[in-house]
């Protein structure tokens, strides 16, 4: 049976859905952008300070799973412009040093009008 994962460190979810579920020994987050839990806003204007949000908000996340960003074994990344993939790129591997696999797609939009949204799988 799956479990879900619910921090107070990490933005609640704008819909019906779980901000992580724990299944098989694995944790599956929802996506996760760049809102500071604390304020419920999107504070952060550039990709740069997004980026840094949304790591902050998936390390959260896992920490409430029993899991880290070391322990992630697939990402999935969405940038509103494929043009800031470099600054995301750098943001990224500042936290995903176990370099897990990932996807990193173009998207028309994101909720809130936001640059960035990741999403991942990690081992607990």
């Amino acid at each position: 049976m799956a479990e879900t994962v619910y921090t107070k460190n990490a933005p609640d979810a704008i819909g019906p859905y779980s901000q992580a579920k724990i299944v098989g020994g694995l944790v599956f987050t929802s996506g996760q952008i760049a809102i500071n839990p604390a304020t419920g806003n999107v504070e952060a204007a550039t990709i740069e300070e997004q980026t840094h949000q949304v790591c902050k908000n998936l390390k959260a996340v896992l920490e409430a799973a029993g899991s880290s960003l070391d322990k992630a074994v697939k990402t999935v990344c969405f940038l509103k412009n494929m043009s800031d993939f470099a600054a995301f790129n750098g943001i990224y591997g500042e936290y995903f040093t176990s370099k897990p696999a990932r996807s990193c797609v173009a998207a028309a939009a994101l909720p809130k009008d936001v640059l960035v949204e990741v999403e991942l799988i990690a081992e607990l």
